[in-house]
């Protein structure tokens, strides 16, 4: 089942939408575990669900899928709609700081703190087991509140994902527009210093596949090269594949089944 949702959201101070896919079985009292889905620029909460190809492996999995919106959308700010990697569609998942910004811009806390209290409040879904993973900016995302966040994600996972902000454009150009000039402040926010930041021994395990036809790799907005090396992390390249929704439904099934085998230990 899916079902897509409209709620004013205290946190961003406008109306959100997410969709949510709900495997068979579950109930009140047998609640789902969930995959939180984070989508890349200009997509809203309904990519991954009609692209995806995922319910499949996640009914056979038992789990469920929470997509939120990319973005706070219809603030009126200066900027908002002007450029399709900044503001509506592109809220890469941080909490603002700039004037304007900072009161509707808050998508950590939109998607670690009020949504998930408001889908385990109204839907079958488990309050104590829940993974994160997504794609490009999404994927920039999910890295970041689940390293931001200790405990509070399972497993994490990623496709193509944004993985040096602080020095690619897409990143340089939102930072300075969520965050201001401050580049010690953008640090806080890129998932390959965080990273580099642990000791080797408290390496979280991490999923991240890229194709290697991806023309945004090849234009320097990814760098998966900026990751640390280590066991830990499985960085999968992928002969022949580009950026597209066909990518990730190719591989989508390995990540829900990485994920499942977090979710039910």
């Amino acid at each position: 089942e899916v079902v897509r949702y409209r709620h004013r959201s205290e946190v961003t101070k406008c109306e959100m939408g997410f969709a949510v896919f709900l495997p068979p079985g579950c109930n009140s009292l047998a609640k789902a575990p969930a995959l939180y889905w984070l989508s890349g620029l200009t997509c809203d909460d309904t990519n991954f669900i009609f692209k995806a190809g995922a319910q499949r492996q996640l009914a056979k999995e038992g789990l469920a899928v929470v997509c939120p919106d990319t973005s706070p959308r219809g603030c009126n700010l200066p900027g908002e709609t002007e450029k399709w990697d900044f503001g509506a569609g592109a809220g890469f998942y941080l909490n603002a700081t700039t004037p304007g910004y900072k009161d509707h811009y808050r998508m950590f806390d939109y998607v670690t703190e009020e949504l998930p209290q408001l889908v385990q409040q109204h839907l079958p879904i488990a309050s104590d087991r829940r993974s994160i993973f997504g794609h490009s900016m999404g994927g920039l995302g999910a890295l970041n509140l689940f390293l931001k966040k200790p405990g509070f994600y399972k497993s994490v996972s990623a496709f193509a994902p944004i993985c040096h902000p602080v020095a690619c454009p897409w990143g340089r150009k939102a930072f300075t527009g969520y965050l201001g000039p401050d580049e010690n402040k953008w640090k806080e926010w890129d998932p390959s210093l965080l990273l580099k930041n642990l000791p080797p021994t408290k390496m979280p395990k991490i999923l991240i596949s890229q194709g290697l036809s991806d023309q945004f790799l090849k234009d320097g907005q990814l760098q998966p090269e900026a990751l640390p090396v280590h066991p830990n992390i499985t960085l999968e390249m992928h002969e022949g594949y580009d950026h597209s929704y066909y990518f990730i439904a190719t591989f989508v099934d390995e990540h829900v089944a990485f994920h499942a085998a977090n979710l039910k230990k």
